[in-house]
């Protein structure tokens, strides 16, 4: 069975102003219309969900992982619910991460996020030629991104737009390389029904390329 997991990383869970929001919104509406009817549409919100951090907490509990030593009520249950985030991204073969770029970053929460999915011999795994992607089994990933700046001038803008560095380099790391983005970007520069429009268009076209999958 195919599955779709929307992850929303925006700090404005439902805002109906944001434009990156607007466009996962288009893209849900078009899949929707477009998907098998046995397949599983789920979404995690980042910033009402719980997506807990590496903290102190949980470097402890994995040092008692590790020496299969017991694990305290918090412990169990902060772990408990890495483990769950995890297990819901693994159950999945489309994904689809919406974000507002943040100082030319993920939001604090994606971070968190890629930090509960990025776990060895569950996404990847280490060898003597060095580290595989455990999830090269055909995984699309789409980003849509939301910016009031432009960073596809290849200028300054460009080379220090570090998130789609980061989360390219991450996923493929894992083992995903169908990797889209699509940039609903200028909102502080340029007309905003102007940037909805071509975003729009991007979105469909994937949303039709991911709904045959």
């Amino acid at each position: 069975m195919s599955k779709l997991l929307i992850i929303n990383a925006h700090p404005e869970v439902e805002s109906t102003s944001s434009v990156s929001l607007n466009v996962l919104n288009h893209f849900k509406n078009v899949y929707k219309e477009l998907q098998s009817e046995d397949e599983v549409i789920e979404q995690i919100d980042l910033y009402s969900d719980e997506v807990p951090m590496i903290n102190k907490i949980v470097l402890n509990a994995w040092a008692k992982l590790a020496k299969n030593q017991e694990l305290t009520n918090e412990e169990k249950e902060v772990t408990n619910r890495m483990s769950a985030v995890l297990q819901q991204f693994k159950s999945a073969n489309k994904y689809v991460i919406v974000l507002p770029l943040h100082n030319f970053n993920v939001p604090t929460k994606l971070k968190d996020y890629m930090d509960n999915i990025l776990i060895a011999k569950e996404t990847f795994k280490y060898t003597e030629n060095g580290s595989i992607g455990l999830l090269k089994d055909g995984r699309s990933m789409l980003v849509i991104q939301g910016s009031g700046g432009i960073y596809t001038n290849n200028d300054w803008y460009t080379e220090v737009e570090y998130s789609h560095k980061y989360l390219k380099s991450m996923f493929n790391f894992i083992g995903i390389e169908d990797y889209h983005m699509v940039r609903a970007q200028g909102t502080a520069l340029l007309d905003r029904e102007t940037i909805l429009e071509n975003a729009y268009i991007e979105v469909e076209k994937i949303a039709s390329e991911l709904a045959k999958k």
